[in-house]
Order: structure tokens, then sequence, then C-alpha cells
């Protein structure tokens, strides 16, 4: 076995899988200490590189396109700190990293794997159920539904729509981008319905506005990476069968479609105020649209939304 251990994280490498555990000393960033342990096949590498500095040194494993949630999730927009496939080594311990990157290249030649795209997920992403706070609400990932329960501070629009339930069947595609401290990011549900909606993130009543602390809100990276997983494979989502536009079977017009639109509504069971609280939401939404907080397209939109969402 090949194997470095830092004060980042320890890579281990048994000649089929490559084991990488977050450090624990404080300098590790929050979300990888929550992200945890990654298993990654040996069949999901396409290639591994030690760079030497001056001072110390890194260890960079790129993956195959498509075999990896978290990496389709967050489009290569982590910071380097919070990426999982980086390990900073101190120059003393660059003979250990240089081994395990040739131990690795060695194995990859052994077995012949392949460069190109995946078709399916080769990496599970993070277990579920998943929830997280963040500085615009609660979002949370049972593997079924997505759930977003809004904040305080969230945009009155947003609170007037109460919260999100969404079923992960319902979802099309995941859009994040993480809070930098100095530009606000925003995690997107895209829905059916919602594909060409323009509306920005903090008025979005299917996107959660990241604007506080920044750790904290790069977690949502975490449901990001649980709904994707979940999701149809790019590969699939690229080439849709013949005669049905991407869609899914069963889905709209049909006895399947009603079928699953019944298990929703049992799964679901409305409030016993449900009429009373439709109508106050409407009447919110309302004198929203007269105060000119909302424009006639975003009042239309949140409108269709709460409706939708009853």
């Amino acid at each position: 076995m090949a194997e470095i251990i830092q004060r980042d994280g320890t890579w281990a490498f048994d000649g089929a899988t490559i084991r990488i555990t977050p450090g624990l000393h404080r300098s590790v960033p929050l979300f990888r200490q929550t992200y945890g342990e990654i298993a990654v096949p040996l069949e999901a590498v396409a290639g591994i590189v030690y760079e030497a500095e001056r001072r110390r040194g890194r260890l960079r494993m790129r993956l195959r396109e498509g075999a990896d949630p978290l990496l389709q999730a967050t489009g290569g927009r982590l910071p380097d700190a919070a990426d999982p496939y980086r390990l900073t080594v101190d120059v003393d311990r660059s003979g250990a990293a240089e081994y395990l990157a040739e131990e690795i290249r060695h194995a990859l030649l052994l077995d012949q794997i392949p460069g190109e795209p995946t078709a399916a997920y080769l990496l599970p992403g993070p277990p579920v159920p998943v929830s997280v706070r963040s500085s615009d609400g609660i979002v949370s990932f049972d593997g079924v539904q997505v759930r977003v329960d809004w904040a305080e501070t969230s945009d009155r629009v947003k609170r007037a729509t109460g919260p999100r339930v969404l079923d992960v069947g319902d979802v099309v595609q995941v859009e994040w981008l993480p809070n930098s401290g100095f530009e606000d990011g925003f995690l997107r549900f895209v829905t059916r319905e919602t594909v060409h909606s323009k509306l920005p993130a903090e008025k979005d009543p299917y996107a959660l506005d990241l604007w506080g602390n920044v750790s904290r809100d790069l977690l949502t990276a975490l449901v990001a990476t649980a709904v994707t997983a979940r999701l149809p494979h790019p590969s699939a989502r690229a080439h849709p069968r013949p005669g049905h536009r991407g869609e899914r079977p069963g889905r709209g017009h049909g006895q399947g479609g009603e079928d699953r639109a019944r298990r929703r509504t049992a799964a679901v069971p409305p409030p016993a105020d449900h009429h009373d609280v439709l109508l106050r939401r409407l009447r919110e939404l309302g004198e929203l649209h007269r105060e000119g907080v909302l424009t006639d397209e975003e009042f239309a939109r949140t409108k269709a939304a709460v409706l939708q969402g009853f």
C-alpha cells in the first residue's frame, strides 16, 4: 500500500481504491471535514501529478469527466483548500508523494483505464438525509424530496411563497455558485417550469441566495451534490431518446404520471388551513406587486410558484 499522511489529510492507495481522509487540524476547511472520507475507485481516475514547490508541494488528482457528482455539481468552483482532490505536502514528504503518484499512474497503465468521460457516476456522493443551514434558510434533502425553509432575513417574496418542497423527479438541474465573500453565491433547483426563469437568486423561490458566512454557505454544495447524484447522468441527458424530448417515460399524461401525482399528493398532505394560507400568501404577493417590489413578470412567476406549491 502507498500512503501519505499530512496535516490536511491522508491519501492511501491499495491498488484498486484511493482513500482520501480529511485531516483533523483546525486549518482543514469545514466543507472537507463535513464531506468526510472519499473512496475513489481507480477506474474514476484520469490522472495524478505531484507539483514540487520550494517550501511545500501539492498532489493533484484529476477524475474522469462524469465520474463524480461532486465535481458535476460544483463545476470546478470549489475553493482550492476545500477541493478534496488536492493535498498540500510538506517538502520533507515529497518522496512519499511522488511514490504515491507513480503507483497510481502505474496502476492506471496496467488496468488500461480509459480517459474518456464515464457513462455513469462512479462515486456515490454524500449520504442522505443531509441538511444545511445557510444565510438564506435551511435546505434539506432526504433522497426523495428537497425542502427549503426560508430564514427571517430572506426576501419578502420568498417568505410569502412559504417553504419549497420539490420531488427530486421534478428537478432537471442543480446550479451552484459559492459565496466568495466578495460576491454572493446561490443554490438553485431548476424545474421544467422554471428552466427559463430570469429571477435573481434573492427573489427566486427555487433558489437560495448565499451571502453570509462563507464556510457555512459552502456546505450547500453537500445538498447540491446529493441531489445531482440522483438526477439522470449528464451522458443520458445529452442523448435523449427520439420522440421524448429528454423527458422520462411516464411523465405528463398517462396512467404512470397520474399515479406519481397521486403519490406525491398523498406523501405531502395539505395543512388544515390550506385555503386560508393560500389566500394570505396571494394577498401578500398582490401587496408587493402594488408597492412596486415585484415587477409584472416577477409577480406572475411567483404567483405561479405559490399555486404550484399548493
